[in-house]
């Protein structure tokens, strides 16, 4: 089921199906991806209780394997809508007997889209109701308008990327290589007073994974030199993503707190490289921020 929030500046629209958000708009202007099947078939899925792969297809807890898909199981279950109100939206969601199977945790997470005047602020609660221990990553995964691939824009956008107001010079990413997991070495990017031109050769190799809180703020400025949009996070990693090989109008801008496996993991789930831990009725609370300029993408 589908709901709205609306303000003098922005409205947005949120699915219980993965507590997903399917739009947003300023005015007449889109700024989330359509969801376009022939490109990639969901706009702003949540990532939880994995980010990315787990190596071989399967995690250990234990000492028992369980199988567990590409980013987990969140985007794909049913969330409750918990509260509505004038501003903002929460929805939850908590183990269930088909979780269980896959997932043997006690867990509630509250996903909350909240409107300010330019800006949409998404809120991550993880409550631990079990008597165990509760281990899980959580991450973002929202695809913004970007038509970077269009022969009379191509070059002409840029992505800027900041550190505590400053922009950065470089960044280091790890290769994601077969299998979905990230390599050993480390590459250099540089960038040009915090900027970069997004071109489909850029995403080659998959996801950009920055690591080690190298970023706090990311930014998409349209051929005119004008940022419209712009993505605030306070997390251990952040992903840059576009389908590989597809010349897809859109780029994900994905505040993580986890990542997926190296390639040589081969531990318990609760040695998981950024992976995060709660205690029996412990909380675990991340936030980050969208904000959408006046001034937008070229029409897709």
């Amino acid at each position: 089921m589908q709901y709205n929030l609306k303000n003098d500046v922005l409205e947005l629209t949120a699915d219980t199906h993965g507590a997903e958000l399917l739009s947003v708009k300023r005015g007449a202007r889109e700024y989330l991806w359509s969801g376009d099947p022939a490109f990639w078939g969901r706009r702003a899925p949540i990532l939880f209780p994995f980010v990315g792969q787990v190596r071989g297809g399967y995690y250990r807890h234990k000492g028992i394997r369980y199988p567990m898909g590409q980013h987990g199981f969140a985007r794909d279950q049913e969330f409750a809508l918990d509260d509505i109100t004038g501003n903002s939206l929460c929805f939850v969601l908590r183990d269930n007997e088909q979780t269980r199977k896959v997932y043997p945790f006690s867990f509630e997470l509250s996903v909350t889209y909240t409107l300010r005047d330019e800006t949409v602020e998404v809120e991550w609660k993880v409550q631990n109701p079990g008597k165990e221990m509760l281990y899980f990553s959580i991450g973002a995964h929202p695809a913004f308008v970007c038509p970077f691939h269009d022969p009379q824009s191509r070059g002409a956008y840029a992505l800027e990327i900041r550190k505590d107001s400053r922009p950065l010079d470089r960044i280091l990413i790890r290769p994601i290589v077969s299998g979905g997991n990230v390599a050993d070495e480390v590459k250099e990017i540089p960038l040009n007073h915090g900027r970069i031109t997004p071109t489909p050769k850029l995403f080659d190799g998959d996801a950009l994974i920055l690591e080690g809180r190298q970023a706090d703020e990311i930014s998409l400025v349209n051929p005119d030199g004008e940022t419209y949009l712009t993505v605030t996070f306070d997390t251990p990693l952040v992903g840059i993503w576009s389908p590989v090989g597809k010349n897809a109008p859109f780029i994900c801008i994905e505040p993580w707190c986890g990542r997926t496996d190296s390639v040589h993991f081969d531990k318990e789930l609760s040695e998981r490289e950024y992976g995060n831990a709660l205690e029996p009725g412990g909380e675990f609370v991340r936030t980050y921020t969208m904000r959408f300029r006046q001034a937008s993408p070229v029409t897709v």
